[in-house]
């Protein structure tokens, strides 16, 4: 049978000498024209679309380009694309800026043997080797990019209980065919596993041959082959007589495919999970409950917040808890009555669900604080909707929301958000925290003199109560005695608001003057861990004097990568000089050695001293660096230029471009009052007038 390309021509086969990235390189240094530049291939510094701008703004300038060129580049993260070997293992994903018509033009076609793909004028060019098809549209077996691309042709349809769509009869004969044979699981098999079982078509005999191959090349590490929750669900659907053996090897990892598969014994490891901590496993516990105790969902999530409870669960799993139940009770509206519905109708229906469950008497208190916490930030959108309607619907909405209001406060006394969560929805809500009542001093204090709270907790906690001048010496007792075990490991901020601990704990005790400090000032000062080198100044800030602030400065003016040193350097001259931040970024606007984008970050942080945001750049999904941005360009006391950066800043947000990005969510009426500020700001010019 021949192969033939497919329905566009093959292009000349690339050289067999040099590979994929020498030859893409080649072709790629060929490109640029009228209006049209490719910036060099990427190096580690160029690790986001952010830094590949920043990149571009700087060629520009070199080369004397105007602003407006188009370009197009790919960063270190679509980098990943190839392999050590500089073959090409994935799709190249090439990114651009400018006008996209121009960049198409200037990328053409793609190099000889491999073809450009435009994802349209929001989304990334995608660059892949010309493979061969035969008359079934499928590759040679050996065709190790043909079979990547086939793979990705089929579709990996998720983990769940509905299967993929149907494959052909050449299709699905060609997957079991590549079953045969040695298994060799580290290659492409794990692709064959997964188009087949996602259609629930893996055959027992496969199975049986898969289990112990998988068992043998990735012994104490399974969860490393990408395939594995493929077939566990097939070891369950087949009833293997060693599927008990292998969830045990695995544990709660496995308690999704486990929820697919109610039985006795699914429901009592799923409860074991559960009961010891291992929150991953209650949405999965919940399912299996439901299916066969207790289809209502509201009380069968009842039951089991009464077994976390009797066992002291920490609260972060009755947060878990509460996250499935309203999740499960969206998806059975969903199914019911809106099979096709919008991702906002399910939205609504979710916000709503969160608001009346926050008073439901049905639930135990612990859940219905938890549905508080969830509904914080979405009682504006219910009233928002249901101002819009006329229906009976709208009336009960308006009134769960009055019920929600007046019950908040007493529910949420005391109360914080799940400190072990991801980190990106602790950064969600630190708005939230740029003024602190008495009753979340008190919460956070509580946090940090908690043992079970752990790096993340500590770090998202000290901070706050630090930056607000509420951090005391029971703090640093509580601390002292955890420190060097716990807090002197590695904790990556890049993309966090707060500090590493150990850097927020050493500020402190130098403030305090407390004799602890020199301690912490003795390790830091040793060579290693060498994680913790460029975080070493970042201590300055505590106690800060002229030395400390000396040395920030020699450092930040030295060109050296910035995690925080110039922001650390601006709040030391502002305690120093008794002046505010602002108005100390502001002077260096202009200064020599001073990177422009890190000053355009900086200016934007510090707006509220009481709540630097640490962040490694403004983030625009983000609420808090809207607020600021409007603030700084609304400042009276800052100079034109800086009020440019405010403006340029919040222009970039994508509170006017991707409101549905932002996080929390905006309402309609925020989303329109954001657009008439900016439509008021619209004659200012974003760039710096005086230069």
């Amino acid at each position: 049978m021949g192969l033939t390309t497919g329905h566009q021509p093959e292009p000349p086969a690339p050289s067999p000498s040099g590979s994929d990235l020498s030859r893409i390189k080649a072709w790629w240094r060929g490109l640029g024209g009228s209006g049209f530049v490719a910036l060099p291939p990427p190096t580690r510094s160029r690790y986001t679309q952010s830094d590949a701008h920043t990149d571009a703004a700087e060629l520009f300038a070199v080369r004397g380009l105007p602003a407006s060129t188009s370009f197009a580049y790919w960063h270190w993260q679509s980098h990943a694309a190839f392999a050590r070997s500089g073959a090409l293992q994935g799709v190249l994903y090439v990114h651009w800026g400018g006008d996209h018509a121009t960049v198409a033009a200037g990328l053409g076609a793609g190099p000889p043997g491999y073809r450009i793909v435009s994802g349209g004028p929001q989304g990334a060019f995608r660059l892949d080797m010309v493979t061969a098809r035969d008359a079934d549209g499928l590759p040679d077996p050996q065709d190790s990019a043909g079979v990547r691309q086939f793979l990705d042709r089929l579709g990996t349809p998720g983990r769940s209980s509905r299967p993929g769509p149907p494959l052909t009869d050449a299709q699905e004969r060609w997957l079991h065919d590549r079953l045969t044979g040695p298994m060799e699981l580290s290659g492409a098999a794990a692709g064959f596993v997964t188009a087949l079982e996602s259609r629930q078509a893996l055959t027992p005999e496969e199975v049986s041959r898969l289990l112990p191959a998988w068992r043998e090349e990735y012994a104490g590490r399974l969860t490393e082959w990408r395939a594995w929750p493929e077939l566990l669900s097939a070891l369950l659907r087949h009833g293997h007589e060693e599927v008990w053996t292998v969830v045990v090897d695995l544990g709660p990892r496995a308690a999704e495919s486990l929820s697919r598969f109610p039985a006795p014994r699914t429901l009592d490891v799923l409860r074991t999970w559960s009961l010891t901590g291992h929150g991953t496993a209650i949405p999965a516990w919940l399912d299996v409950h439901r299916a066969l105790h207790e289809p209502d969902p509201v009380r069968s999530a009842a039951a089991l917040a009464g077994e976390l409870t009797a066992h002291n669960a920490p609260d972060a799993s009755l947060s878990r808890l509460f996250a499935a139940l309203r999740t499960t009770v969206t998806r059975d509206w969903q199914a019911a009555t809106r099979p096709a519905a919008d991702h906002g109708a399910a939205q609504a229906f979710s916000a709503l669900a969160a608001v009346r469950f926050a008073t439901d008497d049905r639930l135990p208190r612990p859940l219905r604080v938890a549905a508080a916490r969830a509904a914080y930030d979405q009682v504006a959108h219910v009233r928002e909707r249901a101002a819009r309607l006329t229906d009976p619907e709208a009336t009960e909405a308006l009134a769960a929301a009055d019920r929600y209001e007046a019950a908040r406060d007493a529910l949420l006394a005391g109360t914080g958000p799940d400190l072990t969560g991801n980190e990106g929805g602790l950064t969600d809500l630190w708005h939230r925290y740029r003024t602190l009542s008495p009753a979340d001093t008190r919460w956070l204090r509580d946090q940090v003199a908690d043992p079970a709270t752990g790096v993340q907790g500590l770090a998202f906690c000290l901070e706050l109560l630090h930056s607000h001048g509420e951090a005391t010496e029971s703090e640093l007792l509580a601390l002292l005695p955890r420190w060097k075990k716990e807090l002197t490991k590695q904790y990556r901020t890049t993309y966090t608001e707060w500090r590493h601990p150990l850097v927020t704990l050493t500020c402190l005790a130098l403030d305090l003057e407390h004799p602890a400090a020199d301690e912490l000032l003795a390790w830091w000062a040793k060579p290693k861990p060498l994680w913790k080198a460029p975080l070493r100044l970042l201590t300055h800030l505590g106690a800060p004097d002229e030395t400390r602030a000396a040395e920030l400065w020699e450092y930040v003016t030295s060109g050296a990568h910035d995690t925080g040193h110039l922001m650390a350097w601006v709040l030391t001259r502002a305690r120093l000089d008794g002046t505010h931040p602002l108005l100390v970024a502001e002077r260096l606007i202009g200064e020599p050695g001073i990177k422009e984008y890190i000053l355009h970050r900086v200016l934007i942080g510090v707006t509220d001293p009481a709540q630097p945001l640490w962040h490694y750049a403004p983030d625009p999904r983000r609420r808090g660096w809207w607020q600021r941005a409007r603030e700084v360009a609304d400042d009276p006391r800052l100079s034109a230029g800086a009020r440019a950066i405010g403006l340029k800043t919040a222009r970039g947000h994508c509170v006017i471009r991707h409101p549905d990005q932002v996080r929390p969510p905006l309402t309609e009426s925020e989303t329109h009052e954001a657009r008439t500020w900016l439509a008021a700001h619209a004659h200012l010019p974003t760039e710096n007038p005086d230069t």
